[in-house]
């Protein structure tokens, strides 16, 4: 297939509400979980309640803060609950996804993935004592990108989980199908963190290439050259993406799932901002 046309690369204004075009994408899929009911009172705006969303998620604001134009705090949060627990958010990201697939925008040859800890500020699950941030409570973000950054799957876990034990449950997060990787040939870039057997068992259980930087191991040659320049550096640039979201950068929700449904909802923004440059393709995904 050939490589997708994009527009003129230009900075691209912060996500806080949705266009129109990624609505037109977002609200078949609310239609078929949320249809409208015939009698009894009329259903929230749910656009007017993803956006309240999203201001949450950039802003981190508590809920009750949020400005009045999205309506009573309580209902916005009340359609967060209802998107977390019916898997809405995973599958806008998942159908956001499946579009730049299918406009040749996913890069599955090479892959990365690594986990960042942050700060937990409330009583829940998935909390652990960080040890870089002197055993204060935190959550780690196990993420893993494919060769442009583009999120694929992400879990959390207590902050004192070492990253390669989260290796195998990120790739089976990946929220679209993945290429057979007898078809394909898919390598996976790791850090030190993973050289172990297991990070090499969860690498050739998925069928990767493994590409691990080894313990001791030095990044220069012995003419002082860098023949394999490391590919990582593009799911920690995702990171740092995904850590402009202050809800993301320290955790203020009690339980797990709610907190790991930002983290899906920042993943589709995160994607469709690569279809805004491709233009929004050609279709609408439902």
């Amino acid at each position: 297939m050939p490589a997708p046309e994009t527009t003129v690369a230009r900075p691209q204004p912060t996500i806080w509400e949705l266009p129109n075009e990624l609505w037109d994408r977002i609200e078949p899929i609310l239609a078929r979980h949320y249809p409208p009911a015939r009698t009894g009172r009329p259903r929230s705006d749910l656009r007017l309640m993803l956006d309240g969303i999203v201001f949450r998620l950039r802003t981190g604001c508590q809920w009750n803060q949020m400005p009045e134009r999205y309506g009573p705090d309580s209902t916005v949060h009340k359609w967060f609950q209802a998107f977390v627990g019916d898997g809405v958010l995973e599958e806008i990201w998942s159908a956001l996804v499946n579009e730049c697939e299918q406009l040749g925008a996913v890069e599955w040859e090479w892959q990365a993935a690594d986990g960042v800890m942050g700060k937990s500020r409330f009583e829940g699950d998935k909390r652990g004592p960080n040890p870089t941030d002197r055993a204060k409570p935190g959550t780690k973000k196990s993420v893993l990108v494919e060769a442009d950054g583009g999120p694929l799957g992400a879990v959390i876990d207590a902050a004192n989980v070492n990253d390669h034990k989260l290796l195998d449950e990120t790739i089976e997060a990946i929220v679209v199908e993945r290429p057979d990787p007898e078809q394909l040939v898919q390598h996976l870039c790791l850090d030190k963190a993973y050289d172990n057997k297991t990070g090499d068992h969860a690498c050739e259980q998925a069928g990767y290439v493994p590409h691990i930087r080894r313990i001791g191991e030095e990044k220069l040659d012995e003419s002082g050259i860098k023949r394999h320049p490391a590919r990582r550096w593009v799911v920690e640039r995702t990171i740092a993406w995904l850590q402009k979201c202050r809800a993301l950068l320290i955790r203020y929700d009690k339980k797990s799932e709610n907190y790991l449904g930002l983290i899906q909802l920042a993943c589709a923004l995160l994607w469709s901002r690569r279809l805004q440059r491709l233009g929004w393709g050609a279709g609408v995904c439902g």
